[in-house]
C-alpha cells in the first residue's frame, strides 16, 4: 500500500518512468539514482528536452553535464560547463577533480 512494498530504488524508477511518460520539463535526481549507469544513459537520451538537476557527490555523475553549479556551505561558488570550470587554475571544481584523481 502506498508503495511500501517497493524498495526506495524501485520507487525512484517508477518516478522516472512517470516523468518520461508525462514528458516533464524539469527532472530532479538525487545521487543514488543519478549514479546508476543505465539510468544516467536513459536520462540523457530520454530527457533531452528537459532540464535535469542532479544532486551529486561523485564527479562521475556530472563530468558530462552541460553546466555545473559548485556549492560550498550552501553558497554558489562556481557555475559553468565542466570545460570552463576545469580551465580555472584556482577553481573549486578543478581542485575537486584533481584531488579526486589523486585519491
Amino acid at each position: 500500500e502506498d508503495g511500501a512494498n517497493f524498495s526506495a530504488g524501485q520507487r525512484q524508477l517508477l518516478c522516472i518512468a512517470r516523468a518520461l511518460l508525462s514528458r516533464c520539463s524539469l527532472v530532479l535526481l538525487d545521487e543514488a539514482t543519478s549514479s546508476r549507469a543505465l539510468i544516467q544513459r536513459t536520462v540523457r537520451s530520454a530527457f533531452g528536452h528537459a532540464t535535469v538537476l542532479t544532486i551529486a557527490h561523485r564527479l562521475s555523475s556530472v563530468l558530462d553535464a552541460d553546466k555545473i553549479m559548485v556549492l560550498e556551505a550552501g553558497r554558489l561558488v562556481e557555475f559553468g560547463s565542466p570545460q570552463e570550470l576545469m580551465a580555472k587554475s584556482g577553481g573549486a571544481f578543478r581542485q575537486l577533480v584533481v584531488s579526486g584523481a589523486s585519491s
